[in-house]
C-alpha cells in the first residue's frame, strides 16, 4: 500500500477479491460479513497474516431502492444483514482486540444517505441511519480505551454498487472514485492518536449526470 500499512480485505465475489487483491497488494479473505462463522475466519486469517491489527475499515454494503409499497421483507432484511448487522459483528471482534490493546481505529463508511432520507430509499437510507447510530454509540463506548471511530459519509461514488442494487450509474468524470474516498480515509487516520475527526462528509464538486 501506497502508506506502508499492511493491509487484509474481505469479499463475497472471489474473482473479484482475488483482483484486488492483486492490485493493492493485500490479503484476500474469501468472506461473508453476515456470516458469523466467516467472521471468525477472517480475524485468524488476519492474526495468522499479521502480528497486530490496528485498523477495522466498514466498508461492505449492499442497497434495495424501491417503494415502500411495494417492499418485501426479505430485501429489506438482507440490506440490515449486510449494512449494520455485519458492521455490528465486524467491529465487535476488533474492539476485543483494541480493548486489550488500549488503541484502535474503527472507520464505517457510510453515506450522505444517513443525513436525510429519499423516496424509494426504505431500506438502504434506514440501514446507513442505523449505521450512524452505532457508530456514536462505539464512539461513546469505546473512547476510554483510546480507540478512534470515524464516520465517513460519501456521496454518489462510482463503484459496482448501482448494478447490484438494481439502478443505472453514468459514468462520468464529475463524480467522485474509490480512490478520493480512500485518500481521506488515509488523510483522518493520519493525525496523531489524541485527536480524531469523529465524522467526515465528502462531496462531488460539481456532479453531472
Amino acid at each position: 500500500m501506497d502508506a506502508g500499512t499492511r493491509v487484509a480485505i474481505t469479499g463475497r465475489d472471489e474473482k473479484k477479491l482475488y483482483k484486488a487483491a492483486e492490485m493493492l497488494h493485500a490479503v484476500p479473505i474469501r468472506a461473508d460479513v453476515t456470516n458469523e462463522a466467516d467472521i471468525a475466519r477472517t480475524y485468524r486469517e488476519v492474526f495468522q497474516a499479521f502480528a497486530d491489527l490496528d485498523i477495522l475499515v466498514n466498508n461492505a454494503g449492499s442497497g434495495v431502492f424501491k417503494k415502500l409499497v411495494d417492499m418485501d421483507r426479505a430485501s429489506f432484511e438482507a440490506v440490515f444483514a449486510t449494512n449494520v448487522t455485519g458492521a455490528m459483528l465486524m467491529a465487535r471482534e476488533a474492539a476485543k482486540h483494541f480493548i486489550q490493546r488500549n488503541r484502535g481505529n474503527i472507520i464505517n463508511i457510510c453515506s450522505t444517505a444517513s443525513l436525510r432520507g429519499s423516496a424509494n430509499g426504505t431500506a438502504y437510507y434506514a440501514s446507513k441511519f442505523a449505521l450512524r447510530g452505532m457508530t456514536e454509540c462505539w464512539r461513546a463506548e469505546l473512547r476510554q480505551h483510546n480507540i478512534r471511530v470515524f464516520l465517513v459519509n460519501p456521496s454518489e461514488v462510482l463503484t459496482s454498487f448501482a448494478a447490484a442494487a438494481g439502478y443505472t450509474q453514468k459514468e462520468n468524470p464529475t463524480k467522485l472514485r474509490a480512490e478520493d474516498i480512500a485518500f481521506m480515509v488515509k488523510a483522518i487516520l493520519e493525525m496523531d492518536d489524541r485527536g480524531f475527526t469523529p465524522e467526515l462528509t465528502i462531496f462531488a464538486t460539481n456532479p453531472k449526470d
